[in-house]
């Protein structure tokens, strides 16, 4: 197909997709989020590759500026690699990370914008981003964190649990696993399958009045 008949495809599927399900029931949107919890203990159950390819194929179809896809996922799964990332860690998150099946290190390329022609290809993006540092690690940043938000929804819409956790060093993260490479640790996340008895009451959330505000 050419340009304009993709375009008329990607319009058609879009608009029948609203047709079909103009939006999640409640179960769905309080699986996702709403009844969501972060968790701390493990079920002693595997998490098969083929889900995680699928959870990937499902993060990697997020919107991000300019399709710049700068997020990296490691995960970590084999006793040695979680040796390495324990001493990363708060002693409180260790045995976190231990007990769960997987955890995925959420790291973003600072060389993303050298993708540009595959990922954009309307038109060559490069130099907006040679030379500007500054920019470059805004971009990546912004971008991979919000890719790190869509792998946890795709997560809990397999039917995985997750646990995401900022209690680490990302400097010993990146000397680590990213030493040598353009790779720069945003935030893990454990994933599997929870056991919930470690739960406590969900904390409060603020009231929309108290956050939101019409302009």
């Amino acid at each position: 197909m050419n340009l304009e008949e993709l375009k008329a495809d990607a319009q058609h599927r879009v608009r029948e997709l609203r047709k079909r399900q103009p939006r999640l029931d409640k179960d769905s949107i309080d699986v996702i989020l709403n009844d969501a919890r972060s968790h701390y203990a493990w079920q002693d159950r595997p998490v098969p590759e083929s889900l995680l390819k699928e959870l990937y194929a499902i993060v990697a179809n997020g919107a991000t500026s300019m399709n710049c896809s700068p997020a990296r996922f490691y995960f970590v799964r084999s006793q040695e690699g979680k040796d390495k990332l324990a001493l990363s860690l708060k002693d409180k998150n260790i045995d976190k990370m231990r007990s769960a099946p997987i955890t995925a290190i959420i790291a973003h390329d600072l060389e993303f914008w050298q993708h540009l022609p595959f990922l954009f290809p309307h038109e060559d993006r490069r130099p907006l981003f040679e030379g500007k540092d500054e920019y470059i690690e805004r971009t990546a940043f912004l971008n991979g964190t919000l890719q790190g938000a869509y792998l946890m929804i795709a997560a809990r819409a397999l039917g995985l649990d997750v646990g995401p956790m900022s209690g680490f060093s990302n400097p010993i993260v990146d000397k680590t696993f990213f030493e040598g490479t353009t790779l720069r640790s945003n935030f893990l996340c454990n994933l599997g399958y929870a056991d919930e008895s470690a739960l406590f009451q969900k904390l409060p959330r603020f009231e929309f009045e108290e956050v939101c505000t019409f302009l």
